[in-house]
């Protein structure tokens, strides 16, 4: 098999996941989700952002994110799962560096909220960010706007932000969620891409890794957006796949064909 990286003259993977944050590809959920994000921290409350899977969720959190200079702010990140209330505390306090080993909500509360208070008196400000939120549990969501009370909630001092597929919205309408869901200032929803946006996000994506020409034929271009349907991990493995393919038969622009193959190895 073909190195499609040298065959092509690439200097760094083009498709990778560690792209620096200030060379993203500018997508027009990217910028929205931010402006909530950063909004819902100077508020001290919580922002949603949604869109299926692969719509680049992750990716929109580490571009807000690296907004919040670590001088002034403690990221308190976490990638959500099924687990009951206790297990999602326990994730929380050892992001903290807390020991989360306790068996009582009640004292791994008290912990985090200590954690808190002492993040705050090195005027500091603690933002949760929870990915993957869409599988919490109701009753996480139920107990989770607790940790943020203080001074019988008149004081709101920890912003959240939530990230998660669509049936995140679901679990914040039920009645036990509505406590946290009335802190909601912002929610952005996470399309797929225009075809236009793909031409685009395909260029910028090649010119980062060193290439300055076309790699795509356009009915390659149509073959990636039609695939992915827009969704930018399914496109970046369609693309990186065409490549491949188009490097192993030594051609110099990859083509619908090279796509469909690309098609082939995915699920």
């Amino acid at each position: 098999m073909t190195n499609y990286k040298s065959f092509f003259g690439f200097s760094r993977e083009p498709f990778a996941k560690d792209i620096p944050t200030e060379r993203l590809y500018p997508t027009p959920g990217l910028a929205a989700s931010a402006e909530r994000f950063l909004y819902a921290v100077n508020l001290s409350a919580i922002a949603v952002i949604t869109g299926d899977v692969g719509a680049g969720k992750s990716t929109t959190l580490r571009s807000a994110a690296s907004r919040l200079h670590p001088s002034e702010y403690r990221l308190i990140s976490l990638v959500a799962s099924t687990g009951s209330p206790i297990e999602v505390y326990r994730q929380i306090a050892l992001a903290l560096d807390a020991d989360g080993r306790s068996t009582s909500v009640a004292f791994l509360t008290k912990t985090i909220r200590d954690l808190l208070r002492d993040i705050l008196s090195r005027k500091m400000t603690p933002v949760l960010i929870i990915d993957e939120a869409n599988l919490l549990r109701i009753e996480v969501l139920a107990q989770l706007q607790t940790l943020a009370q203080f001074d019988f909630d008149s004081k709101p001092v920890l912003p959240i932000i939530l990230a998660g597929q669509n049936n995140l919205l679901d679990k914040l309408m039920y009645h036990t969620s509505k406590p946290l869901a009335s802190r909601v200032v912002g929610r952005t929803h996470l399309d797929g891409l225009k075809l236009k946006d793909m031409a685009g996000y395909l260029k910028h994506h090649l010119e980062i890794a060193g290439v300055t020409h076309n790699l795509f034929a356009e009915e390659a271009i149509l073959a990636i957006h039609q695939g992915s349907g827009g969704l930018l991990r399914h496109a970046n493995a369609l693309a990186r796949g065409a490549l491949v393919a188009a490097a192993n038969e030594k051609a110099q622009i990859a083509s619908a064909e090279h796509v469909r193959l690309a098609a082939t190895e995915l699920f």
